[in-house]
């Protein structure tokens, strides 16, 4: 793993990152990975936002993880910021070998650097393997979700 660069993403790296999207059950709905022009418009909006944080975790200049964290300021807990691990995918030829782990203690540690006092994510209800990877690096599952689509 000390080959493993984890830094901000760029707009080259957005193809790579759709394609990890895109590359599970789920995502294969949802994305279009032939179609970059609505990936790369979000990408402008993150990179512009200071509380937004994309990354990729990079081995041989190649994206093969990433993530999104969001702070989010708020008056709940004190007035705690609390950030939001979103889209975490590890490429198909590195899964089960502790890149997500090493994602995933990235996001919490750069949390605690930016001050939040909470840090929380979602996964799909299907997701059955991911809960457990989740509960072993120490989230609880303490909250039920909703969704409403636009």
């Amino acid at each position: 793993m000390s080959d493993i660069e984890i830094r901000p993403a760029t707009g080259d790296d957005i193809a790579a990152i759709v394609a990890m999207l895109a590359d599970d059950e789920l995502g294969a709905t949802r994305e279009t990975p032939d179609d970059l022009a609505p990936y790369q418009a979000a990408y402008e909006l993150l990179a512009a936002d200071p509380n937004q944080h994309l990354v990729v975790a990079v081995r041989d200049a190649r994206p093969v993880g990433t993530l999104q964290l969001t702070v989010v300021p708020g008056l709940s807990r004190r007035g705690s910021s609390r950030s939001i691990i979103e889209a975490v995918r590890i490429h198909a030829d590195e899964r089960g070998n502790g890149l997500g782990t090493r994602l995933i203690e990235w996001a919490v540690a750069e949390s605690r650097t930016l001050g939040c006092r909470l840090v929380q994510l979602t996964s799909d209800a299907t997701r059955i393997d991911a809960h457990r990877f989740y509960e072993r690096l120490g989230f609880e599952a303490s909250h039920l979700g909703f969704k409403l689509q636009l």
